[in-house]
C-alpha cells in the first residue's frame, strides 16, 4: 500500500488520504526522495526496489530531484481537512512542498504600523503638493519649444 500511495505522491504531487496513511507514507517516500538527490545507478535500483515502478522512478530522479537538491529535508507537507463523512475518519493531503503553487506565490503582507491619524494624513496632503511644481516646470519648456 505504501509503495502504491508513494508512487501516486510522486506522480501527482499531491494525494488526499486519512492521517494516519500520511503520517506512515512521509516516513516511508522522505528517504527515497534524500536517496534521489544522487543520480546514480545504484541510487536508481534502491528507490525502484520500493516503488517498483519506473515511470515514478523517472519522474523523481528527473522532474522532483533537481527542486529538492537544495532543501535539507522535510520534503512533504501534511494538511489535515478535515473528518471523512461516512466513518469520522480525520482526512488530509499530502503535498511535494516544492510543487504547491499556492504556498509559493504567497507575499509577505504589509504590516501596518501605529501612527496617528495626523501623520498619516500628512503624506497624503504633501503628495499633490509635489506634482502640481512639476507640472509648473514642464509648463515653460513646452513654451520655450514653441
Amino acid at each position: 500500500m505504501l509503495s502504491n500511495m508513494a508512487t501516486s505522491l510522486i506522480m501527482h504531487k499531491r494525494i488526499t488520504t486519512t492521517l494516519a496513511k500520511a503520517k506512515a507514507l512521509k516516513k516511508f517516500v522522505e528517504p527515497l526522495l534524500t536517496k534521489s538527490k544522487q543520480d546514480t545507478t545504484n541510487a536508481r535500483r534502491v528507490v525502484f526496489s520500493h516503488l517498483q515502478n519506473k515511470y515514478a522512478v523517472t519522474e523523481l530522479f528527473q522532474v522532483i530531484s533537481p527542486k529538492i537538491a537544495d532543501r535539507p529535508g522535510g520534503y512533504t507537507r501534511i494538511i489535515k481537512t478535515g473528518f471523512r463523512q461516512g466513518d469520522q475518519a480525520a482526512m488530509c493531503f499530502i503535498e511535494l512542498v516544492d510543487f504547491d503553487e499556492n504556498m509559493a506565490k504567497t507575499t509577505k503582507k504589509a504590516t501596518r504600523t501605529r501612527r496617528s491619524r495626523k501623520a498619516a494624513a500628512a503624506p497624503a496632503v504633501e503628495a499633490p503638493a509635489t506634482e502640481a511644481p512639476a507640472a509648473e516646470a514642464e509648463a515653460p519648456a513646452e513654451q520655450a519649444a514653441e
